[in-house]
């Protein structure tokens, strides 16, 4: 796909990975349909960065929990753009909750952002790149949904389900519409880890470091511009799943 011209929804995309996947977007081309749940002054201050790199930007609100929001979100779009080519599937939330203390609320609160909402606005955007003869998918997973944490029982099985997800639309939306997924390993340190804890973090992998958000945009990138991958996911983890 070349992507200059190119119509791209990156959800959470206001800030952190999803703001890098946002400016990296723009920068190779692409105008950016920006959804936020409750960052608007973030969300507002990345579409800025977007407009001033020569690009269309617009910030769309919505709690992608809700499949009516979600529903929403993309009249929004149609409002906004002509269209649709890419949809980045960033939104998520990870919280750590022991196994056996996991209530209904903690379960319905991961799977409703990570995974149904996830599977929703990929099916609106399916909807739309079919209209305009094709689009390219990508999903942000985890190397949690490939290898098991404890500490976060609901967000290794939500990104589990991103992995199949991946592979089930890749077949169904063949061959107009291509998925694939992309599983971050430490590229951003989380906000309440001490930077410590994030430089031995690092230490212990095979490649000594830890990564960067760049280190996933050039991944997602790659999956969108080569027209024949699908149903693959590229983890991106200096190694981690190899120790």
């Amino acid at each position: 796909m070349e992507l200059q011209g190119k119509i791209a929804l990156v959800t959470g995309g206001a800030h952190r990975l999803g703001r890098a996947l946002a400016l990296a977007l723009a920068e190779a081309g692409c105008d950016i349909a920006l959804h936020y749940h409750a960052s608007a002054g973030p969300a507002a201050d990345t579409a800025g960065e977007i407009r001033s790199l020569g690009r269309r930007a617009v910030a769309l609100p919505a709690d992608l929990s809700s499949t009516q929001q979600i529903e929403g979100l993309f009249r929004s779009l149609d409002e906004a753009f002509e269209g649709l080519d890419i949809l980045i599937n960033s939104a998520a939330i990870l919280e750590a909750v022991d196994l056996l203390d996991v209530s209904e609320t903690d379960w319905q609160r991961t799977i409703d952002l990570n995974l149904k909402a996830a599977f929703f606005c990929l099916q609106q955007a399916a909807r739309r790149m079919q209209r305009r003869g094709g689009g390219s998918i990508v999903n942000i997973s985890d190397v949690a949904g490939l290898r098991p944490w404890a500490r976060y029982p609901i967000h290794s099985i939500s990104k589990a389900g991103i992995e199949m997800l991946t592979q089930v639309a890749a077949l169904a939306l063949a061959p107009d519409i291509r998925v694939n997924a992309v599983a971050p390993g430490p590229v951003l340190r989380p906000e309440r880890m001490s930077a410590e804890r994030w430089r031995s973090l690092g230490s212990r992998l095979p490649l000594q470091r830890t990564g960067t958000p760049d280190d996933i945009t050039q991944a997602v990138l790659f999956l969108l511009r080569n027209d024949f991958m699908t149903g693959e996911t590229i983890t991106v983890d200096g190694g981690d799943r190899l120790t």
